[in-house]
Order: C-alpha cells, then sequence, then structure tokens
C-alpha cells in the first residue's frame, strides 16, 4: 500500500525525507492542495455568496468526523482548534452549583494550561496519575464525585501513545454523579478505530482533529456533543442563532431558562456553533476524507499499517542494543500503543534536532522522542531512520 500511495503525496516530497511525524503533522495528499485553490476561486466567483459553498464542505467535514466515531453528522460542532472548542464547552457547564474538574497529570496542553489558569481562580482540580494506564480510568472514576463539574481525559496519552483502557468505567461514574464527561481523542483518531457504542461513549463529549492522522491540516477540529444536549455556552457564536436570523424568528431551540428574554439556544451540537472563520481549512478537509474512502484507508486498514510499522521501529531500536540509561523503548504492549513509538531520553530534544539535520522528521516532548510513522512511509525508510538514529546516538 505504502508504495502504491506515495505519488498522492508529491508536494509534501515524502520519497525525498523520511517523515516521522505521523502523530503530529502528516502530510497532506495533493487533492488538498486542489482543494485549497477551490475554495479562493469560490471567493473569487461567488463572494459574499461562497458561504453556501463552503457550508457544503462544512457538512462534509462533519460527516468524515462522525464516521470515525460511530456517529450521527448531527452530533458534530466544528472549530478551528481544540481549545477553542473546549473552552466553549466549559464556558456551559455549571459552575455556580459546582467547582471541582478531575482530570489526569497526562493531559495535553491544551487542558492541561487551561485548567491550570482555573485553578488559579478558584476551580478545584483533581489531577489523577496518568501512570500506570492499566487502572487509570478506575481511579478517575473513583475520583468523580457529586461535588465533580466535570471530567476530562484523554483516550490515548499524547506523551508515550498509550491507549487508556476501560474508559466506560469513567462514563458510567459521570452518568451516576451527573458529571460531563469530555474525551480527548485527537491521539486516537483515525490511527486506531473508535467506536462510541462499542466503547460505551454515547452520553460522552469528544474532542480531536484533523492536524494528525486525518492529514486534514490546521483549522479542523470537533467537538462531538451527545444528541439532545441542552447547552448554553457563555462563550457563544452567533453561528448558534443562525437559523432564527434567517428565518427572521426565535422560536427554534431553547433558552434553559425561566427568564423571557434570554439568549436562545438551539439544541445538540448547534449550540456549540462559533462565527465567521477562514472556510479554505474545510475545502481541505472534505477533499482529504473524500481521498480516504477512494483510496480504502479505513481506521482498521490504517492501524494495522501503524502496528506493523512501530514493531518495525522497535524491533530495530532494540537490535542496536543502546544502554537503557542512553535511551530506552516506553515499554507498551503493542495491543495497547497507538500510533507513534515513544523512546525515553534525557537527549530527546538533542536527538530530534540531529535527526533532522539528516532529514528524519520526528519530534520530542520533554525526555520523550517520538518516533511516528505514516500510510506513505516506505519499510526502507523506516530502517534509515533507525540507522540515522544510531549514528545520532553514537555521535557518528
Amino acid at each position: 500500500m505504502t508504495h502504491a500511495l506515495v505519488r498522492h503525496y508529491a508536494r509534501f516530497r515524502v520519497s525525498e525525507r523520511i517523515l516521522l511525524t505521523g502523530h503530529s503533522h502528516q502530510a497532506w495528499p495533493d487533492v488538498a492542495f486542489e482543494a485549497q485553490q477551490r475554495a479562493w476561486l469560490d471567493a473569487a466567483e461567488f463572494v459574499d455568496g461562497k458561504w453556501e459553498h463552503a457550508a457544503e464542505q462544512a457538512g462534509k467535514v462533519r460527516a468524515g468526523f462522525a464516521r470515525l466515531l460511530g456517529d450521527s453528522a448531527d452530533n458534530i460542532a466544528l472549530g478551528q482548534n481544540t481549545h477553542e472548542l473546549v473552552t466553549r464547552w466549559l464556558s456551559a457547564l455549571p459552575f455556580r452549583s459546582r467547582h471541582r474538574i478531575v482530570t489526569t497529570d497526562g493531559e495535553f496542553h491544551t487542558i492541561r494550561r487551561q485548567l491550570d489558569r482555573l485553578e488559579e481562580e478558584g476551580v478545584e482540580i483533581v489531577r489523577i496519575a496518568a501512570r500506570p494506564v492499566e487502572d487509570l480510568a478506575a481511579r478517575v472514576a473513583g475520583a468523580t464525585d457529586d461535588r465533580t463539574l466535570a471530567t476530562m481525559i484523554s483516550s490515548v496519552l499524547f506523551a508515550t501513545a498509550e491507549i487508556v483502557p476501560h474508559l466506560a468505567v469513567v462514563a458510567r461514574a459521570c452518568d451516576r454523579h451527573g458529571v460531563a464527561l469530555l474525551i480527548d481523542a485527537y491521539h486516537h483518531l483515525n490511527v486506531v478505530p473508535f467506536d462510541l457504542r462499542s466503547m460505551q461513549l454515547q452520553n460522552a463529549f469528544v474532542t480531536g482533529g484533523g492536524y494528525k492522522y486525518c492529514q486534514l491540516g490546521e483549522g479542523n477540529c470537533f467537538l462531538r456533543v451527545p444528541p439532545g444536549a441542552r447547552a448554553r455556552p457563555v462563550l457563544t457564536g452567533w453561528f448558534a442563532e443562525f437559523e432564527s436570523l434567517e428565518h427572521g424568528d426565535n422560536t427554534g431551540g431553547h433558552r434553559g431558562t425561566d427568564r423571557p428574554h434570554a439568549v436562545l439556544f438551539p439544541r445538540g451540537a448547534a449550540a456549540f456553533a462559533g462565527a465567521t472563520y477562514d472556510p479554505t481549512s474545510h475545502y481541505r478537509a472534505a477533499a482529504v476524507f473524500d481521498f480516504h474512502l477512494a483510496q480504502g484507508l479505513t481506521p482498521e486498514r490504517l492501524r494495522a499499517v501503524s502496528m506493523r510499522q512501530v514493531a518495525l521501529l522497535e524491533r530495530e531500536f532494540e537490535a542496536l542494543d543502546v544502554s537503557p540509561a542512553v535511551a530506552r523503548i516506553e515499554t507498551v504492549p503493542a495491543e495497547r500503543r497507538a500510533g507513534f513509538l515513544a523512546v525515553r531520553t534525557s537527549r530527546a530534544s538533542e536527538f530530534a534536532r540531529a535527526l533532522r539535520q539528516a532529514s528524519v522528521f520526528a519530534d520530542a516532548r520533554g525526555d520523550i522522542l517520538r518516533l511516528g510513522p505514516a500510510p506513505y512511509v516506505s519499510d526502507e525508510q523506516l530502517y534509515a531512520a533507525i540507522a540515522t538514529l544510531s549514528r545520532v546516538i553514537h555521535g557518528v
């Protein structure tokens, strides 16, 4: 499959350099470039009438994310980034009655930084140690009680690629105590199959986006909203009342309060809509989702490719017989590792820079060097990447 795909990523020069950034910024297929041009041409042709065409692209993006979640497009709100959506979600929570948020110490900076700041303003933040991951869900569920406003947890840890098992345990605890649950699935989506029903997360909010494994690029994030949810975010954009404005009435939706002149909100995902944005990202994303369907790049197929590639990287690294004091692979069972290999080393940033100079693209998070293959990366490139890493480690 890899060799057949390479020609579709010519503009990213995937055959000329080794892109082990699959966990961060995957290459975009060439159809994305053509779609970006179409966005410009639509603006030139239709001027302000372009929004009808943009809405069509947005609908395709919602459908694409819904397909990856096993959900309906009606339950998907779109945003330029997850922070925009997460803060909008936080602003809809009943802070007047509860002031306690349960999370982990392994969350990505979008959640971590925002919760740090809320803590400075008096919100109680309970941080559960993310490792060991085997019983993380049980420990988070145990910390969720009637005082809890929200529980926020990733389905895959961004630093180590560990899949968090048993999230249904957290979901049941949240349901039992009337707590809003947010799952960060950014490092899960399109590299490990994600299905709301089989994971028993039908009542959960889920956020993620297309910058990583989906190959959609910037500006393509989502918030999955449980069907029928009646939310009134404080941070609200005028798109949330778009239909009312368009029809010249305010009879649809709900106010969520007895006040007769309170702001009106639609039900479900539409309550989290934003405002005017650059629709170019949705043109690009819609084209990429179509490309994935045409190429048969399903999450199941991509998972099989990823597991084989990561296993190859692991096997080749172990064969180098590097001292664990210098660098060691973070031990994770293959079935519980998501889309990249995590190498723990105090020289992670140094190694990442040296690899980049040799046209091997990887990255570092703290003391973790992350090696993330992608479906357009060949086995020959993976062998070459580990050989390059060996030279970097040994200074030759």
